[in-house]
């Protein structure tokens, strides 16, 4: 029987759709796990693929916005893509993205967003790499702040519920607003996955820590951590897993991260999203004692290529792309010159040659043209084309998304 693609109509369907990605992360979704995710995920932002009756596949995307330098632009956020063993290898997936690219193009969204859980699959759908993400597991005796830093700046406080509610999205929309690859997040989306502490969600940690700075009486900062007490062969191998740590300003961060590296009776640090030129790995005695770990972040579709490019902020000058393939948005082919905020159609005489999926990484500012070019992904075609391209994609900050979505 053919098998059918549209977005799911009801909670059953949308149900059954989250059994795609489901099956291999082992199941675990309660009938009010997936009725709490609908909150978040729209039922026509849920594609799904039918074999009769029976759906054997979904692909998700979350209405996101994404700050991009200079400003933010509508994003879908995919999410819970997959396809059950019974299916795989037979164009579902691909079928998949094709319409869901075609739906997030209708709605005007010029970019879509992911992180891969398998990072082979999506450059053939035109996402790139466009993020790096750090993880690191510190030695709490060790990783202690550089003795030349200032003293303490500030007072930190654990706060309940309410109180993070209130004060953690404001902090965390300041810099949401000056941070490329952050992306919105709705007052459910707080509610449902940033300060949530229902017992299934500690994963063997204890309960969620809520930590609230302040300099000068304004909030500045926040972290939410857990506490995992380990105590072995008679030694205290506990370990704190800090979720997310976001401070409005160098000091901020600094005093954030004063704090999680001084609680006493742990071991270890965690920390699973960090971006690849945190301050951190400069404010620590002892750089090695983070082990410090790199690995792919978000990845970046530019699904509208002149909206997308219009839509970031540039220095001062001109640059002409020749996109030379797109896999699945054969339009946004040819060549294209960005000058005075506006991307235009041009025929002009390209400066750099690239892919869909190199723009991707380069468009954030997450990798420079010149990286690309080494790495042999872009071609330069008019003497000095990449120095001008990285002069004009230019950014102070690489790109950040702190969280897996």
């Amino acid at each position: 029987m053919a098998i059918r693609i549209r977005a799911t109509r009801d909670q059953a369907e949308f149900a059954a759709a989250l059994g795609g990605i489901g099956h291999y992360f082992g199941g675990g979704w309660s009938p009010e796990d997936k009725e709490r995710f609908a909150k978040l995920l729209p039922f026509e932002r849920l594609h799904a693929a039918f074999d009769g009756d029976e759906i054997v596949a979904g692909a998700g995307a979350f209405p996101f916005s994404l700050s991009v330098p200079g400003g933010e632009l509508p994003c879908a956020g995919v999410t819970v893509v997959g396809v059950l063993p019974t299916h795989r290898r037979q164009g579902i997936l691909g079928r998949l993205m094709r319409a869901q690219l075609a739906d997030v193009r209708e709605r005007g969204e010029p970019i879509a967003a992911l992180w891969a859980s398998e990072e082979t699959i999506y450059g053939r759908y035109g996402y790139g790499l466009a993020a790096q993400d750090v993880m690191i597991k510190a030695s709490r005796v060790q990783a202690e702040l550089h003795a030349g830093l200032p003293g303490r700046t500030g007072t930190i406080r654990l706060v309940g519920h309410d109180d993070a509610l209130a004060t953690f999205p404001r902090i965390y929309d300041r810099v949401r607003r000056r941070t490329p690859g952050f992306v919105s997040r709705s007052s459910d989306w707080w509610e449902l996955r940033k300060l949530d502490d229902r017992p299934e969600r500690r994963r063997g940690a204890g309960e969620l820590n809520r930590a609230l700075l302040e300099i000068d009486g304004r909030a500045a900062g926040y972290a939410t951590y857990r506490i995992k007490f380990q105590y072995e062969d008679a030694a205290n191998t506990s370990q704190v897993h800090v979720i997310e740590a976001v401070g409005d300003s160098p000091v901020a961060v600094r005093e954030l991260w004063r704090y999680l590296l001084s609680i006493d009776w742990v071991e270890e640090i965690h920390c699973d999203c960090l971006p690849a030129d945190h301050p951190l790995f400069l404010l620590v005695a002892r750089p090695n004692s983070l082990h410090w770990k790199v690995f792919d972040g978000l990845w970046v579709r530019l699904v509208d290529v002149g909206a997308a490019l219009a839509g970031r902020s540039l220095a001062d000058g001109r640059v002409t792309l020749d996109v030379s393939a797109d896999p699945l948005a054969p339009d946004n082919v040819g060549t294209w010159t960005v000058e005075n905020g506006a991307a235009k159609r041009s025929r002009r005489r390209a400066d750099v040659r690239l892919d869909v999926q190199a723009l991707g990484s380069a468009y954030l500012g997450g990798f420079t043209f010149a990286e690309l070019a080494r790495a042999g992904r872009v071609e330069e075609v008019a003497r000095g084309g990449i120095a001008r391209a990285d002069a004009l994609f230019h950014v102070d900050a690489k790109p950040w998304c702190p969280e897996i979505f």
